[in-house]
């Protein structure tokens, strides 16, 4: 299997599942427990809202390669047949390339760069909070 001939909206549907993970994973770690706490503070993270947020982030500080980056346009830019509920559709398709780019690393069993990325994005949410 090539990452590379998987359409965006397929890379984003892994990418999502990746990443809510191991936010999930790590605010356990932290030591919260009670559902409705993890669910509110889990939507800093997960939201595309928060996403969107993290690809400025990211952007900023030039953490993504080229090749991330194309990915993540290609996320963006895929069309979808399913619309956002509670967020802008540009925000939407955001969130997309976000996602898009988690699966496309996943896929090629990258788990170390995934796992920089998400550290990154822990880090600029948990600041931002301050």
């Amino acid at each position: 299997m090539n990452p590379d001939l998987i359409n965006g909206i397929a890379l984003a549907y892994i990418g999502d599942a990746v990443y809510e993970v191991q936010i999930r994973d790590y605010l356990i770690r932290k030591g919260l427990t009670k559902p409705n706490l993890l669910h509110q503070t889990a939507t800093h993270f997960v939201s595309a809202k928060a996403q969107a947020f993290l690809i400025e982030q990211l952007k900023d500080q030039q953490f993504l390669t080229e090749k991330e980056w194309a990915v993540f346009k290609r996320g963006r830019n895929a069309k979808s047949h399913t619309t956002a509920k509670n967020t802008d559709p540009a925000v939407y398709k955001i969130s997309t390339g976000f996602e898009a780019t988690i699966g496309y690393l996943h896929l090629l069993d990258d788990h170390e760069r995934v796992l920089e990325i998400i550290n990154f994005c822990i880090k600029a949410v948990e600041n931002k909070k301050k």
